[in-house]
């Protein structure tokens, strides 16, 4: 069922040529086409680009990989910032966040007896209000009380 394998040809990178063009004349006209390749290239087409173009496959796919190394390379150099980065942490860090427990610990008696002394604070307020309350609604009494004895006296004098 498997058919053979095709063999690869290599490509002469000199065209044919007329048999009566010498082998030197050949070699100017193949560098004059490249040169005019490489000419467009500086019209817009980019220089690495009509390179490419003019590659035989095999150089195209070692290209392809040489370009693959570089960035292989470009992101594990950004892998290995980050994993210092990452380390640096990890060593600082678990400092950083024991000094922090260890003062917020310190902190909680504190924190605690002042909540408490506000609790009690709050609950002595409560209880000066309600007496407060309760002593004003006597002085009002009392106070129509004492006008109700002068309207009474003031009826009697006039």
């Amino acid at each position: 069922g498997r058919s053979a394998p095709v063999p690869l040809k290599l490509v002469d990178p000199v065209p044919p040529v007329a048999p009566s063009l010498s082998r030197s004349l050949a070699m100017a006209f193949f560098r004059a086409a490249v040169a005019a390749v490489l000419a467009s290239s500086a019209q817009g087409v980019s220089q690495q680009a009509a390179l490419k173009n003019t590659m035989n496959p095999i150089m195209k796919v070692v290209t392809l990989l040489q370009d693959m190394q570089h960035k292989v390379i470009a992101e594990g150099e950004a892998e290995k910032d980050l994993y210092k980065k990452f380390m640096c942490y990890c060593t600082t860090g678990t400092g950083d966040l024991s000094a922090s427990i260890t003062a917020a610990e310190t902190k909680m008696p504190e924190v605690t007896a002042e909540i408490t002394v506000s609790e009690e604070k709050l609950e002595q307020s409560k209880a000066d209000l309600a007496q407060a309350q309760t002593d004003r609604a006597a002085a009002e009494e009392a106070m129509k009380e004492a006008t109700g004895i002068r309207e009474k006296e003031a009826a009697a004098f006039a």
